[in-house]
């Protein structure tokens, strides 16, 4: 069966449908806007889907173009069906940020979203609308009679924007300019553009010329150090501090380390709220306020700076990569399809990488040495596969990918899991470091990507432009566990580092000056008052 439609039809029917259906996360988030705000008039709320269906017949217009409107169109609403469903499922706005997070995810991780509701909100708003504009017969005027009606579509959508904006100008200049966030939900025109931005930027843009960072990098062994170093680095990921035991959670989260005597810092700042953004700021030299994601991957990051100096850098990854910051180290990434009841093929629990660093630490033979461990930590929103059978503490979990559904309990029970399943990942790690404790003086840093959102404020996952972030998404833990001879060698008063992490307010642009005092690499790059140990040194 074929319908007939001639071509400005199909445009007000595509934008009344974008607006009535796929801009639902757009007008949910505006009512929660204007819900706060007093003595806002009936007729400024009654124009605002008016607005949107004006601008994007507008829009749509432009686009109906004979053999063109097609494959747009259907790109579009397919793309925008996927975009909807994220926006009122998890509260996910697809800006430049979370376009560049979705372009670098691989396959198991994209795979972990797939779910029955996400597959029935597809066909019904996705595939079947595709399916009716591919079956539809666009009839087209001749050019001049086409360009005409065109250009009268145009004209009387932008009367009704200026009519809506005679009366209501005030109105949508103050909320749009204090809720700057809302246009982000906006469907099509906010991951369109972004994609565009990054698409422009990653494939069309001048490469800027590689920077060397610490060209004077070199070890600095004080009198007091008789063994090398043994630093090991552990990127967490989406673990949030506010269900760490040690940062006042009521549950038992921390129960394998408590006995290790680790400090935590209770108070961290994340860079930003998405891997791509995160791992490679928290490991640059540039802090977030003055990050700039195309000159940090031409320029040294801190693992490039400590390797200059001569030290053993390794990475193992067990994630979605290093984000380019172990591009120029020896790197190692797990296998998912290893056969190992750790791994099913599509993950590996984390203690796969433990042999790993085991052999590591064996092969390093007396040398400095810094190692970095990626996590997949608390990655959802499959949380119930990140822990092992055996590792399932707190019960009932959610045992599904749309944890929209699973009840509150239910779903923090299972990211408590995740926890505290990397919390035994540490212990394991730190018995390893201990094992090793004759040949080596020992440390290790523990240290989130960014936080996870549970359903507060109606948000799920994580991603929201920093701006707009909750301190769910950007509060996360940083561990330090310190070996005693290490703090005894390296002359660090561990009272007083527990003292200073209690309260003191440190962010991820602390991790790159931390590693290099950690390691004992001296360098002009390197900044003691971003070094989360150098005020509790006895010798400083």
């Amino acid at each position: 069966m074929r319908f007939q439609l001639k071509s400005q039809y199909l445009t007000l029917l595509l934008a009344s449908y974008f607006t009535l259906i796929l801009n639902y996360p757009f007008f949910r988030e505006s009512w929660k806007v204007l819900n706060s705000i007093e003595n806002v008039k009936t007729g400024f709320i009654i124009s605002i889907p008016l607005f949107v269906l004006f601008a994007l017949n507008i829009l749509f217009s432009l686009f109906t173009i004979k053999y063109l409107s097609k494959p747009i169109f259907i790109a579009l609403v397919l793309t925008s069906s996927l975009v909807a469903y994220a926006g009122l499922t998890y509260g996910t706005v697809f800006d430049y940020g979370m376009i560049k997070n979705s372009a670098q995810t691989n396959m198991s991780e994209a795979s972990s979203y797939l779910n029955p509701s996400l597959i029935i909100c597809f066909l019904l708003t996705g595939i079947i609308p595709a399916f009716l504009i591919a079956r539809t017969k666009i009839i087209y005027r001749p050019l001049l009679k086409e360009v005409l009606t065109k250009f009268a579509v145009i004209s009387l959508s932008l009367l009704g924007l200026l009519i809506i904006a005679f009366f209501y100008y005030q109105d949508y200049a103050s909320v749009g300019r204090n809720n700057k966030f809302l246009q982000k939900y906006i469907v099509p025109t906010q991951y369109t553009w972004s994609g565009y931005k990054y698409v422009k930027e990653t494939y069309f843009t001048t490469p800027l010329v590689y920077q060397q960072l610490g060209l004077d990098a070199k070890k600095n062994v004080p009198p007091t150090v008789t063994k090398p170093q043994m630093t090991v680095m552990v990127l967490g990921e989406t673990a949030r501090a506010m269900n760490y035991q040690y940062n006042g959670y009521s549950r038992d989260t921390n129960r394998f380390t408590a006995p290790d005597g680790l400090i935590s810092f209770r108070h961290v700042s994340s860079c930003g709220t998405a891997t791509a953004v995160s791992v490679p700021c928290m490991f640059s030299f540039m802090g977030r306020k003055n990050y700039d994601e195309s000159r940090a991957e031409t320029q040294d990051n801190v693992l490039d700076v400590i390797h200059r100096a001569g030290l053993n850098v390794q990475w193992i990854d067990n994630d979605s990569g290093c984000k380019g910051v172990c591009a120029r180290v020896p790197t190692l990434n797990i296998d998912i399809k290893t056969k190992s009841p750790l791994c099913d093929g599509t993950y590996c629990f984390d203690e796969i990488m433990l042999p790993e660093l085991k052999r590591l630490l064996a092969e390093a033979k007396g040398k400095d040495t810094l190692i970095a461990l990626h996590l997949i930590g608390s990655h959802g929103p499959t949380y119930y596969r990140r822990y092992p059978a055996s590792h399932r503490i707190f019960t009932p979990d959610c045992e599904r990918s749309d944890i929209q559904n699973c009840s509150h309990d239910e779903l923090v029970n299972t990211y408590d899991n995740t926890i505290a399943y990397t919390d035994y990942m540490l212990s394991q790690v730190i018995a390893l470091l201990k094992a090793n404790s004759s040949e080596y003086n020992t440390s290790m840093l523990y240290m989130s990507d960014h936080g996870e959102s549970l359903g507060e404020k109606g948000l799920y996952l994580h991603g929201t432009p920093y701006a707009l972030a909750p301190e769910e998404q950007t509060h996360v833990p940083g561990l330090l566990w310190l070996s005693d001879n290490y703090a005894k060698e390296k002359q660090i008063d561990t009272d007083c580092l527990r003292k200073e992490a209690q309260s003191k307010q440190v962010s991820q642009d602390y991790l790159s000056h931390s590693l290099l005092s950690l390691t004992g690499v001296a360098t002009s790059t390197y900044k003691p008052e971003l070094d989360l140990i150098s005020g509790c040194r006895r010798n400083s």
